[in-house]
């Protein structure tokens, strides 16, 4: 009776699987936090590392080295992996450095990288002459700490003072240390931050903005910031000036402030968002060292600031005193006008404020804000195109736009941009066409090509094609399947299905090296699902499956996978599934929901105890995604779904691998642990691997990452080819 009351509402709006009578043995019959707990079996494997927890991940990554490197797949796939991720012929991603261009490099002589910069000019040729800046393999080594890249904050407009962030083994909180370009070095007595997650932003040469971990009292229950400083050179984050503060309970991802500049390097304005949870958020501006709450949706995302006005996108509809305006617009607001308590109404002669409206199969994804204009990205059902935009031209008091040449069916990517020269790199690619580097020079609307990626893998057996299946409520799902050009339509084809289904994430075409030579060329296809909760048609598609209509996410899924079958591109024998994050609440769900459709999945660094994600840092930052397992309304939608407590022993799951990171300090290890125990309390074959380094980016080194896909790919090759 208690689970029929409380998944009966949610199952009828949402149409979710039916569900067995007798509830799973794990399932809690008090939804409270306190009775979540106390059904809990494997509390001791959220423990880091406590020593349960390690004996446990020990002993489970012998079991699964065995199986996966002792495959006689391995070594091959291992060694072609690294080939692809440490190839001197890959594209160096470039950045705008000063007068230069900077660039992070990994190779095999140098697995944790190296911070480099060369010149425009140089850059262009087929053999540049790199600069170094900092070599992390040997910083690490000097100072024996297991150092990661995780980027430089510069100050405009020469960008040669530098934040330069460093983590310990891949974790999302990092040390900030200033460093000099010229000097090559870092500066002595420079600003440095102990190790943190946190908000920073240059103001001037001698000041920062700094959110962070103030000491006790000055973290939200997700870890993050909601007090932001102004920090003098010379002072510690303890004597800095305060400027702003949030609440303790707010939600999201910490108070973040945001210093935008003109191409002279003038400040414009200085931003403020106060996030109240994963995606609503205050936003005030900091003028004269007062705090002024803008008249903006809480729904919005800010994108810059030209011309005394602020370029903003509409994540929700919005009443602008009078007159809406749908979501996905991209806007440009007066700052005045916002500081007012209202906003007056827009000028009936001209249109300064409506930049770009999307259509329903179209959404904004990229915004480059300059000096006299905008670029913008916009995916056009999940292919990308590229417009320049500007105000008032020929005479007419509204934006015009027009179009910048790109590649057909490709995704399109502004990498960086110069806001000083005008000038922006941009990226395109297909799933299995390598990506090309172009430069768009100031006010032209035409790519200059500066260098294409060489082809990793023989793409000539293979062909791309694009279908859509229908879900729940009849909503049609657009997805990719790239195939061998002769696979026979008998349900025969080993396939991979990846998908992710939330946070506005959109999955458009991507050159995945590593995919097509150790997949593809194998005779596999695969398929991308552009499912609800992504943000391939905007913020209506995202909203689509927030909360309590998450199931859809799910049904979505599965709807694509039937429609594989029917198709006979694969049967449920051929047909593994991927996800990582949250894509692996969707492949844990997926399995859990409809085991008769999948003969594998690989559920990488995933979200899977939804009743507990709270509880398990940085969970609590989610819950305008997913909703809080604390409120009694909330508990019931999320516990008809989450995997960890609707595992049962009696169902027939296929042999699953689950794998995650002990470093990762943004999805905590626990829910993998969790799941791979309570599979095999249940007798049910899983393999479970966690990695010791990384954090959640994956992104140590290519030789860890070349280990890591080799796994991947190995058990999907049992599993679907054998």
């Amino acid at each position: 009776m208690l689970r029929s009351l409380l998944f009966g509402v949610a199952a009828i709006a949402i149409s979710a699987p039916a569900l067995a009578q007798t509830p799973p043995p794990h399932f809690p019959a008090d939804l409270s936090p306190a009775g979540v707990r106390a059904a809990d079996d494997h509390l001791a494997l959220e423990e880091v590392e406590g020593t349960e927890a390690m004996a446990f991940v020990r002993a489970e990554n012998e079991r699964s080295l065995a199986a996966l490197t002792g495959d006689r797949r391995y070594e091959t796939f291992r060694a072609e992996a690294f080939d692809i991720l440490s190839s001197t012929a890959r594209i160096p991603g470039p950045g705008f450095l000063g007068d230069g261009i900077g660039n992070f490099w990994q190779d095999a002589t140098n697995p944790k990288g190296l911070w480099r910069r060369t010149t425009l000019g140089s850059y262009r040729t087929d053999a540049p002459e790199w600069e170094t800046l900092i070599d992390v393999d040997a910083l690490s080594r000097a100072e024996g700490r297991d150092w990661v890249w995780k980027g430089a904050r510069c100050l405009a407009p020469d960008e040669t003072r530098c934040l330069v962030s460093l983590s310990e083994g891949g974790k999302d909180a990092v040390v900030v240390r200033e460093f000099d370009t010229m000097t090559k070095a870092f500066v002595e007595d420079g600003f440095i931050l102990p190790e943190g997650k946190h908000r920073l932003e240059w103001f001037d040469i001698d000041t920062l903005l700094v959110a962070s971990d103030f000491g006790p009292g000055t973290l939200t229950e997700s870890g993050y910031p909601f007090i932001v400083k102004r920090l003098k050179r010379g002072q510690t984050l303890a004597d800095g000036i305060e400027i702003y503060r949030g609440d303790i309970s707010d939600g999201g991802y910490g108070v973040s402030p945001s210093v935008f500049r003109d191409g002279t390097g003038e400040v414009l304005a200085t931003i403020i968002s106060r996030p109240l949870d994963t995606y609503r958020a205050e936003t005030w501006r900091l003028n004269g060292g007062v705090a002024i709450r803008l008249n903006l949706p809480e729904r919005v995302a800010i994108h810059g600031v030209q011309n005394g006005r602020l370029i903003v996108g509409l994540d929700e509809a919005w009443d602008r005193g009078g007159f809406p305006v749908a979501e996905g617009t991209l806007l440009s607001l007066s700052l005045d006008d916002l500081a007012q308590p209202t906003m007056p109404p827009p000028s009936p002669d001209s249109d300064p404020e409506t930049i770009f409206k999307p259509t329903a199969r179209q959404s904004v994804q990229d915004v480059a804000v300059l000096d006299d204009g905008l670029v913008v990205g916009v995916s056009d059902n999940v292919v990308g195109t590229l417009h320049r935009l500007a105000f008032g031209q020929g005479g007419r008091a509204a934006w015009s736009s027009t179009p910048v040449e790109a590649p057909a069916n490709s995704a399109v990517g502004i990498s960086d941009v110069s806001r000083g020269s005008g000038r922006m790199f941009v990226s395109t690619q297909g799933f299995l066409t390598p990506p090309t580097l172009s430069l768009l020079p100031t006010n032209a609307d035409e790519l200059t090509t500066l260098k294409s990626g060489p082809a990793m893998f023989d793409a000539s057996t293979h062909v791309v094609e694009q279908f859509e299946a229908t879900s729940s409520e009849g909503t049609k799902i657009p997805y990719f399947l790239v195939r061998p050009t002769n696979a026979p339509m008998d349900g025969s084809t080993p396939t991979i299905m990846f998908g992710y289904g939330g946070f506005q994430v959109s999955f458009p075409p991507a050159y995945k090296p590593e995919l097509g030579k150790l997949w593809l060329e194998n005779g596999g296809a695969y398929v991308v699902a552009n499912i609800r909760g992504g943000g391939e048609f905007g913020p209506a598609w995202h909203q689509a499956a927030l909360r309590e209509n998450r199931q859809r996410a799910f049904n979505d899924f599965a709807a694509v996978a039937r429609d594989l079958a029917t198709r006979g591109v694969a049967s449920a024998r051929r047909l593994g599934i991927y996800g990582r994050s949250n894509g692996g609440v969707l492949t844990s769900v997926s399995i859990t929901q409809h085991p008769e459709l999948y003969n594998g999945a690989v559920i990488e660094s995933p979200l899977i105890d939804m009743l507990r994600y709270q509880d398990l840092p940085a969970g609590a930052s989610w819950i305008g995604e997913y909703g809080d397992p604390r409120i009694p309304g909330d508990a019931a939608f999320i516990s008809q779904y989450s995997a960890y407590q609707q595992l049962r022993p009696e169902a027939e799951y296929p042999r699953l691998y689950i794998t995650t990171n002990t470093r990762d300090d943004r999805v905590h290890p626990g829910h993998a642990r969790k799941f791979a125990a309570r599979l095999g309390d249940q007798g049910h074959d899983h393999l479970y691997y966690e990695e010791t380094s990384g954090g959640h980016s994956n992104d140590a080194d290519p030789v860890a990452n070349a280990r890591r896909w080799a796994r991947h790919y190995v058990y999907l090759s049992q599993q679907l080819m054998d």
